[in-house]
């Protein structure tokens, strides 16, 4: 038998082939991460910069946070980094997670309702107004549409069907609370202001948000809108959205109308501000508690359940509303954890707990019955 060898022109038609194949993956490649550099943000300069400069929180060129002796200490390490690539089992639900189409009146509540969109996306209708906090519509929670923490439920509505609001307000930079994509759509949607924390500005800039439309606050700064107060307080956390840290404020929300008050904690590890910030803003009717995505790698940025209702208790708030879980798989814990700890946790401290379905409408003054419908999916 006569063995056929390729020829020249064949040899050279397959190295063809194969490049114009690795030119085609590397295209790909670059078309999915074309939105990066723009996802990172912006880096403030001139006024904005030397505004920076002169916050307490700031030195060293970069913002800090307050000192703490009750913010448990991280521990971080090898362990950790193994359990977040191999221990995956109950991270994420075993059935869909239910989800309610929300009902928007005309005009915002005179009291006081919330809307949870999962996550910590939060519609609050107080006195006649609404503040959307820290919205992501986004399939990802990332700097990619294509890579990163994918939802684990669909938003409840699209969000164009969202009526209008009188503020947006931000707590972090981090992906999952401040969104390229969602913050676009709502310049085009929405005529409202977007408070930050000092720094986040110019990301909102780079993304085509109007100056106009861009309040920046440092800590225990306060902006009126109407009947509206609006206050951003302390947490213990920090920003970064690329390679940088702490060069953007992070913090928490007090949101006041003529009567009643609701209170954002934003990503935090328990700390005294807790207690100070209700000492000198509460007591609130409600308040918004982050309660997922903790461990003990990284205890002092965010709040275990038990550790959510002690903050709770030293805010002087009525309802607690639980956020920051159930939508993105960013813990290590199994998805239903947080939830179950919170409910035990909230028994034992005499705190009254409302656990909505996400889209599903919470008024405050007379909150639905806890029906554990986590359970059947978990």
């Amino acid at each position: 038998m006569t063995e056929v060898r390729p020829t020249g022109s064949t040899g050279r038609r397959g190295r063809l082939l194969a490049l114009t194949a690795l030119a085609a993956a590397a295209g790909g490649a670059a078309w999915a991460l074309r939105d990066l550099p723009a996802a990172f943000g912006g880096r403030p300069d001139g006024e904005r910069e030397e505004r920076i400069r002169r916050s307490p929180q700031y030195r060293d060129g970069v913002f800090h946070n307050a000192p703490s002796e009750l913010a448990r200490a991280s521990t971080p390490g090898a362990e950790t980094v193994r359990r977040m690539l191999f221990d995956r089992e109950g991270r994420t639900p075993a059935l869909p997670v239910p989800t309610v189409r929300p009902q928007h009146g005309e005009r915002p509540a005179e009291g006081v309702e919330v809307v949870w969109y999962g996550h910590a996306s939060v519609l609050v209708e107080i006195e006649g107004s609404r503040v959307l906090l820290d919205p992501i519509w986004s399939d990802r929670c990332s700097p990619s549409a294509h890579v990163g923490p994918k939802r684990l439920h669909p938003v409840p509505a699209a969000l164009s069907e969202l009526p209008p609001v009188d503020a947006v307000l931000i707590s972090h930079d981090h992906y999952d609370h401040l969104d390229m994509a969602t913050v676009k759509r709502l310049v085009t949607l929405q005529s409202a202001p977007f408070l930050v924390p000092l720094g986040i500005g110019s990301h909102l800039r780079r993304w085509g948000v109007p100056e106009h439309r861009i309040i920046e606050l440092d800590w225990d700064e306060t902006c009126t809108l109407g009947s509206l107060t609006l206050t951003l307080t302390s947490a213990h956390h920090f920003s970064g959205r690329g390679t940088t840290r702490n060069t953007t404020l992070w913090g928490s929300w007090v949101i006041a109308g003529p009567n009643r008050k609701v209170y954002y904690t934003g990503d935090s590890g328990y700390f005294e501000g807790y207690a100070r910030i209700g000492e000198q803003h509460g007591p609130f009717d409600a308040a918004l508690v982050q309660i997922g995505a903790y461990d003990e790698a990284w205890a002092d940025i965010h709040m275990t359940p038990e550790d959510a209702v002690r903050a709770h208790r030293e805010l002087q708030a009525g309802l607690l509303v639980p956020v920051h879980w159930c939508t993105f798989n960013l813990g290590l814990h199994p998805w239903a954890e947080p939830i179950e700890r919170l409910l035990v946790e909230a028994k034992a401290q005499a705190v009254p707990l409302v656990v909505p379905r996400p889209g599903e409408r919470v008024d405050v003054d007379q909150p639905q019955e806890l029906d554990g419908w986590w359970e059947t999916v978990a």
